[in-house]
């Protein structure tokens, strides 16, 4: 019977020595997958740099040679369409349920550049004319409500599929609002808004979201 008892006890730390090994493994394993996600959205973010750095140097530019509308539009169309394709990225880590505080930070990284093409694509527009519409939807990043979550994937999908048949005649421009950023604050004040999500078009709130077409009327 004593010795039973001893093979038993002994069988039960061996099974729990294992599951600890497995535990720790599998911790390991996700803390690299979530290292390299994190890297490969840091790599992504210093070309964005790049990009937004040669962007505000054109401008300087135009403004010495009396402004070529033409180059700056096309340049600030690409440069929210860059870090537009990149934000897709971050979504697809965020619906893995892994977000962690590196992961929150690449966000308010991109929120800032978002910011500022909603802030160039307006100063495009009152000195060259409406050649574009900026699309700017704003949402809540951190939300707990589920519903609202819901609603939030449904917008996101809708606005994809307007920038898909719009292409270059819109500018999409999506950016969290809870991030605590005082540009992005500072933006949103100029609106009277009283929810969120909401989509921005030609200076007009939108508070409910359907399809394409209903969008459509807007532009």
């Amino acid at each position: 019977m004593v010795r039973w008892l001893k093979s038993q006890k002994h069988v039960f730390w061996e099974a729990f020595f294992v599951a600890v090994v497995i535990f720790l493994l599998g911790l390991l394993l996700g803390i690299n997958i979530e290292k390299s996600r994190i890297d490969l959205v840091e790599n992504y973010y210093a070309q964005s740099e790049v990009s937004f750095l040669d962007m505000i140097a054109l401008d300087k530019l135009s403004g010495i040679k009396n402004s070529d509308c033409n180059t700056l539009t096309e340049a600030n169309i690409a440069f929210a369409d860059r870090i537009y394709n990149e934000a897709l990225i971050l979504e697809r880590y965020d619906s893995s349920n892994t977000i962690t505080e590196d992961l929150k930070i690449s966000h308010k990284k991109y929120d800032l550049l978002r910011a500022f093409v909603w802030m160039n694509s307006l100063e495009i527009l009152d000195k060259c004319g409406k050649s574009f519409t900026p699309v700017v939807y704003l949402y809540e990043y951190e939300t707990e409500d589920l519903e609202k979550k819901a609603k939030q994937t449904v917008w996101s999908n809708i606005l994809k599929d307007l920038k898909e048949e719009q292409g270059n005649n819109i500018i999409l421009i999506p950016i969290a609002v809870d991030s605590n950023l005082s540009s992005i604050n500072g933006l949103v004040s100029r609106f009277n808004i009283d929810s969120f999500p909401v989509v921005i078009i030609n200076n007009k709130p939108i508070y409910e979201l359907k399809s394409v077409e209903e969008l459509k009327n807007y532009l």
